[in-house]
C-alpha cells in the first residue's frame, strides 16, 4: 500500500493496475487491484529488500523486549513480535521471515490479498500469521508488539481528499499495540501532510529518528521514520542520520522533508521552553500538562480532540476558571463555537475566552471550535460524537452523575428570510435578511401587549455576529402608535417578538432599531447650543459620516434634523446599491454619498483647510457665532473641502482578531485622529462607534483620543456589552457634565421625530454621557 497518485516506482507495465486504484482508502478498489495482479506477482511500492535489509535487521534485533541485544533472531523464543499493517502482496515479510524473524503478523483489509498471501506462504513459512482487518481499528491487545513495520500504509490512508481522520485513527492503534520500548518503523515518501501528522502524533514519550533509504530505480526517495516508545513523557527533538544541509533544495521531496523537520523541531523547542502549542488529547492523558482530574486555577491548554473511534476531529481549548468558587453552576461544560464566529476576538483571544468562561458559570470549560468538516452534522451529532471524549477531560467530581452541559452562542432568531445575497470584491459575501426574533421569557420588556415586529438586517459574512445595520419594517398603513413599543425591544443579541404581515413592508426611516445609533445622536447634546444657533439662523450644519452601511443613520438625520446637510463616505460601491435597493436610501440636496476612501477623504479636508486663509476664516466665523447667540455662519460648501461640524466614524473592521470589531484599526491611529481634528471646525464634534470586548483595546483607543481632543466623553450602552460610543470635542472651553440635562432638552426640541419614544430614547441616552477626566 501507499503508492500515491501520479508517482511511478516501477516500469509502465504497472500503469494498467494503478488505474484501478482511484481511491487508495477503498477496500473494493484494492480487492480489484489484487485480483487483477494475481497471487504470484508481488509489487513493491517503495524501496526493495536489498536497500532495506541491513537497516531493518539492525532495528528489529534491538526491538525484542524478551531477548538480549546479542541474541540471534533465528530462535522464535527470542524473535521480536512484529506487526505489518497494510501488508498487501509485498515480499517484505517473507524476506524478514527468511532472515530469522518468525513472529510476524500481517494485516490487510483486502480479503483477496490475504488469501493469496496465505496460500503462497502456508507451506514454506508456516509460522507467519495473516489476518483480514482494518488497520484503523485493529482487534489486537494493548502493548502486544515489539515493532510495527509500515511500508506505505500511512501514506495510503492520507489521501488529500480524505483528510487526517483515517491517519489519526491508524496512528492511535499503532501507539496502543506497541510495547514500551517498541518501535514504529514507517517507510514513507514523506509528503508534507503525512509528516505533519506523523511528527505531531509522536511527540511526548517517543524518540524519533529519520533515515534516508537509497533508491536505484526511482526518482522518489524513500524515508524511514523510526519512533521508539519510552516509559517517560519526555519531549525530544527529532534526529536524522543525514545532514539536513546536504539535502537538495531544488528537489521538492528533499526540501519538504527539511522544512518539516525544522518546523517540528522548532515546535518541540518552544514546547520545552513553555510556549503555548497545540497538544493532542492523547498528550493530555499522558499528563504532560498536569493531572487533568484536578482543577488548576487559570490553566489554559490548546489541544485537538478526535481520532480513534470518533466521527470528527476538533480544535479545542481547555480552561479552568481563574478563580475557583463554590458558586459555579457546572463542574465542567462544553462551549461550541461555530465556524462563522471562530475568528472573533471573544473566542480567539485569551482575554475573550476568559470572559466566556466567567459567563458560562463552569469551573472547567472546554471550548470546541467547529469548522467546514462539521458543516453537514447537526448539533446533536456533534454532541453525541464529543460526549465520550469530554467525559475523560472532566475534572474529578464527587457527583459521578453530574451533567456536562453543551452551550453555544445563539443569534436569537426565530424566523429568517434571506431577501438578497451579493458578493462584493471589497466586502465579500453580503446578506440582506428579514428576521423574526425569539421572545425573551424573562424580560420585563416582553409583555403580552408587545406587538411582534419585523426587522431587516444587513450582515457581512466576514463578521456574521456583528449586525451592520438593522431597520424596522412597517406597512404603509402603520401609524406611530402601532410600533411604539418597538423602542422597548433591544438590538442584536437580545430578542424581539414579531408577527408576519400580509401588507407590503417598507423600511422605517424615523425609527432607530440600533441602540448605538441613538447613542451617536445623543452626543449632539455636547454642541446643542451651537446647533440651536444654526437652526435659528436658517443655516446648515455640515455632517460627515464615514461608513454608509444600509444608509439608515444618514436618512434619519436628514429626516429628523432638517437643518443638517450630510455627506456619507463609502468605500464599497456595492453598499450604495444595497442601501438604495433594499433599505429605501435616496440622495437629495441635503444628503450626498461619496464613493471614496474615508481616511483619504478626511485627510483631504484637513489638508485643504490647513492654510492661513482657513485660520482667518475660522476665527471670524467662530467669533460671529459666539458673539451673537442668534446667528451662525454656514460651513457647507461644494465638494469635500469644507470643514465639518460633526464627523462620525461608523465602519466595521475586516479583521476583528486584533480585538476591534468597529472601527478598522486605521481609524483610531493617532495620525488619523490628528487629521480628524484638523478637518473639524473649532467647535466640532468627533464621534466614533467603538465595538470591542477587550477592555485593554478600549483603554488604548481612549488614551489615543485623549491625546488629540481637549475633552472626551463616552456612552456605554446598557443593552450592549461591547459597544461604546466616544465623543471628542475640539473646543477648549469644554462642556460640564452638570449642563447635560439642560443641553439634552435643547436637543430634544431640535429633533423632529414623529415617534416620541425614539426622541425620548435619544435624550435618555444623552443623560448617561460621562466625561473622561
Amino acid at each position: 500500500m501507499g503508492k500515491k497518485k501520479g508517482t511511478k516506482a516501477n516500469p509502465s507495465s504497472t500503469d494498467d493496475f494503478l488505474q484501478t486504484l482511484e481511491d487508495f482508502t477503498s477496500k473494493e478498489n484494492w480487492d480489484k487491484f489484487f485480483t487483477l495482479r494475481g497471487n504470484d506477482d508481488s509489487f513493491e511500492w517503495y524501496a526493495e529488500w536489498p536497500q532495506l535489509r541491513d537497516s531493518l535487521i539492525s532495528l528489529l534485533r534491538d526491538s525484542s523486549s524478551s531477548s538480549s541485544s546479542t541474541s540471534s533472531p533465528s530462535s522464535s523464543a527470542t524473535s521480536p513480535q512484529i506487526l505489518v499493517p497494510g501488508c498487501g502482496n509485498s515480499r517484505l515479510s517473507e524476506h524478514l521471515y527468511d532472515a530469522g524473524f518468525r513472529d510476524i503478523t500481517n494485516v490487510d483489509f483486502s480479503k483477496v490479498v490475504i488469501s493469496d498471501m496465505l496460500r503462497r506462504n502456508i507451506r514454506t513459512r508456516p509460522e507467519m500469521r495473516w489476518r483480514v482487518a482494518d488497520i484503523t481499528n485493529l482487534q489486537l491487545a494493548d502493548d502486544s508488539f515489539d515493532a510495527v513495520l509500515d511500508k506505505g500504509a500511512l501514506d495510503a490512508l492520507m489521501e488529500p481528499d480524505v483528510g487526517t481522520k483515517l491517519g489519526n485513527q491508524y496512528l492511535s492503534e499503532v501507539k496502543r499495540v506497541l510495547k514500551p520500548g517498541g518501535k514504529f518503523v514507517c517507510l514513507t515518501l514523506a509528503e508534507s501532510h503525512v509528516l505533519g501528522l506523523l511528527f505531531s502524533r509522536f511527540r511526548f514519550g517517543w524518540t524519533m529518528t529519520v533515515h534516508s533509504i537509497p533508491q536505484k530505480r526511482s526518482n522518489l526517495k524513500t524515508y524511514m521514520v523510526v519512533a521508539e516508545k519510552e516509559n517517560s513523557i519526555a519531549l525530544h527533538e527529532i534526529t536524522s542520520s543525514f545532514d539536513l544541509l546536504s539535502l537538495d533544495c531544488n528537489d521538492s521531496q528533499a526540501s519538504g522533508m527539511r522544512e518539516a523537520l525544522e518546523s517540528e523541531n522548532l515546535i518541540r523547542r518552544e514546547c520545552n521552553n513553555g510556549s503555548d502549542i497545540l497538544y493532542s488529547d492523547e498528550d493530555l492523558k499522558l499528563g504532560i500538562k498536569g493531572d487533568l482530574a484536578e482543577l488548576s486555577e487559570g490553566r489554559r491548554i490548546k489541544f485537538t480532540l478526535g481520532g480513534q473511534g470518533s466521527e470528527f476531529c476538533y480544535r479545542a481549548v481547555l480552561l479552568d476558571a481563574q478563580k475557583q468558587s463554590e458558586q459555579f453552576l457546572y463542574h465542567c461544560g462544553v462551549f461550541l463555537v461555530p465556524k462563522a464566529r471562530a475568528h472573533e476576538w471573544l473566542f480567539c483571544s485569551d482575554e475573550g475566552q476568559w470572559q466566556v468562561v466567567e459567563s458560562s458559570k463552569a469551573a472547567r470549560l472546554i471550548m470546541v471550535f467547529l469548522d467546514s468538516s462539521h458543516g453537514s452534522a447537526s448539533t446533536e451529532d456533534i454532541q453525541k460524537d464529543l460526549s465520550p471524549m469530554v467525559k475523560h477531560l472532566a475534572p474529578r467530581n464527587d457527583d459521578d452523575e453530574s451533567r456536562i452541559p453543551y452551550m453555544m452562542a445563539s443569534d436569537g432568531i426565530k424566523k429568517r428570510n434571506t431577501v438578497h445575497q451579493v458578493t462584493s470584491p471589497m466586502t465579500g459575501p453580503v446578506v440582506i435578511e428579514d428576521v423574526v426574533y425569539e421572545s425573551t421569557a424573562n424580560s420585563a420588556n416582553c409583555s403580552a401587549s408587545l406587538g411582534d415586529l419585523p426587522f431587516r438586517r444587513l450582515v457581512f459574512k466576514r463578521t456574521e455576529s456583528l449586525i451592520q445595520s438593522e431597520a424596522l419594517l412597517v406597512g404603509d398603513s402603520d401609524n406611530v402608535d402601532q410600533s411604539k413599543n418597538a423602542s422597548q425591544s433591544k438590538r442584536k443579541g437580545n430578542r424581539k417578538r414579531i408577527q408576519e404581515s400580509n401588507v407590503c413592508l417598507r423600511v422605517s426611516h424615523d425609527y432607530l432599531a440600533s441602540s448605538y445609533h441613538a447613542g451617536i445622536i445623543s452626543g449632539f447634546t455636547l454642541i446643542s447650543s451651537y446647533l440651536k444657533n444654526v437652526e435659528s439662523s436658517g443655516q446648515m450644519v455640515h455632517v460627515v459620516i464615514i461608513g454608509l452601511g444600509a444608509g439608515l443613520l444618514p436618512m434619519f438625520l436628514q429626516r429628523c434634523l432638517p437643518f443638517f446637510k450630510v455627506e456619507a463616505v463609502e468605500l464599497d460601491p456595492v453598499m450604495l446599491k444595497v442601501a438604495r435597493d433594499y433599505f429605501g436610501f435616496s440622495q437629495n440636496d441635503r444628503l450626498k454619498v461619496h464613493i471614496a476612501d474615508g481616511i483619504k477623504f478626511i485627510q483631504d479636508i484637513a489638508n485643504s483647510e490647513s492654510s492661513p486663509e482657513k485660520a482667518s476664516t475660522v476665527a471670524s466665523q467662530t467669533q460671529a457665532t459666539c458673539s451673537n447667540g442668534n446667528s451662525a455662519v454656514s460651513h457647507v460648501g461644494s465638494g469635500n473641502t469644507t470643514c465639518a461640524d460633526i464627523l462620525i466614524i461608523d465602519v466595521d473592521s475586516a479583521d476583528s482578531s486584533c480585538g476591534l470589531s468597529c472601527p478598522a484599526a486605521d481609524f483610531v491611529e493617532e495620525t488619523f485622529l490628528l487629521s480628524v481634528k484638523n478637518a473639524l471646525m473649532p467647535h466640532g464634534l468627533f464621534i466614533v462607534n467603538l465595538v470591542s470586548r477587550s477592555q485593554a483595546v478600549k483603554e488604548m483607543v481612549v488614551s489615543r483620543m485623549k491625546k488629540v481632543f481637549d475633552h472626551l466623553f463616552c456612552i456605554e450602552l446598557e443593552d450592549e456589552d461591547v459597544n461604546m460610543v466616544l465623543f471628542g470635542l475640539c473646543s477648549e472651553s469644554g462642556f460640564n457634565e452638570s449642563d447635560i440635562d439642560e443641553s439634552a432638552e435643547v436637543l430634544k426640541g431640535l429633533l423632529e421625530c414623529q415617534r416620541q419614544e425614539v426622541k425620548q430614547s435619544i435624550i435618555d441616552a444623552a443623560k448617561k454621557l460621562k466625561c473622561f477626566q
